[in-house]
């Protein structure tokens, strides 16, 4: 069983940065992408960034040219880089993992809260 870690979260105000980390329990390189999704209250999980094993990446509109995500192979970590942070960004960020074939993983989550 994978196992997911996240942290980095915490209360900041608007236009402040944030780093998340996800530390894995296995080599990263093993899957077929990794990434974050957030869920606010009252809303439906989505997707905020995701990487996969080739170092492609993709973002949700509402943080391209804000957010950066990466990944250090050599610490099984993807990192979620959040610069110029908004209210509307204040959700619980989780970390997930895919597998080529089976099943995903995820994180418990990590709070994210941002004051105007």
């Amino acid at each position: 069983q994978v196992q997911l870690v996240e942290s980095g979260g915490g209360l900041v105000q608007a236009g402040e940065s944030l780093t998340l980390s996800c530390a894995a329990s296995e080599r990263i390189v093993t899957f077929k992408a990794m990434g974050w999704y957030r869920q606010a209250p009252g809303k439906q999980r989505g997707l905020v960034a995701r990487i996969t094993s080739a170092g492609s990446t993709n973002y949700a509109d509402s943080v391209k040219g804000r957010f950066s995500i990466s990944r250090d192979n050599a610490k099984n970590t993807v990192y979620l880089q959040m610069n110029s942070l908004k209210p509307e960004d204040t959700a619980v960020y989780y970390c997930y993992a895919a597998r080529w074939v089976g099943n995903d993983y995820w994180g418990q989550g990590t709070q994210v809260t941002v004051s105007s």
